[in-house]
């Protein structure tokens, strides 16, 4: 998804109006976790943000509290995450294993994952895993030359 004209969603939507935290607060945790906002992240904030705040920042916790595990390590979740979105053949998961990466997983770890999605999803979740693992590498190294 390519990232919408802002002022656009502001002129459709209205402005951001979350009273709990500014959007550049809501995108913080993402660009830490990913090192960017995902623009379907974004189009969240900007619309539900302007139409319903308070359902953003329930959305918002309700993430936080979940993806906070004190039962799994943050490379762990990501890569829980990342599983999860390669069986349903979502390219949301990039962004998870764009995380995990930077969570410490190696890629035999993300292969490991694809792998296991195989055998609950067949084919198509080995191809779409081994193209995410390309657009996640390409990802890291749009970041790297950002740095």
């Amino acid at each position: 998804m390519a990232r919408p004209d802002p002022q656009f969603v502001q002129d459709t939507f209205g402005p951001y109006a979350d009273p709990q935290a500014s959007k550049e607060q809501r995108a913080q945790s993402y660009r830490e976790m990913a090192g960017f906002l995902p623009p379907r992240v974004e189009a969240r904030l900007d619309v539900t943000g302007a139409l319903d705040p308070v359902m953003v920042d329930l959305q918002e916790k309700v993430r936080a509290h979940a993806l906070e595990s004190s039962v799994f390590d943050e490379k762990q979740v990501q890569l829980l995450i990342f599983g999860m979105l390669v069986v349903e053949l979502s390219d949301a998961a990039i962004i998870h294993g764009v995380a995990a990466r930077r969570a410490g997983a190696t890629w035999q770890e993300l292969q490991s994952v694809v792998n296991l999605a195989y055998v609950f999803r067949g084919v198509s979740a080995a191809n779409r895993g081994a193209e995410m693992l390309i657009r996640i590498a390409e990802r890291e190294r749009e970041l790297s030359a950002q740095d």
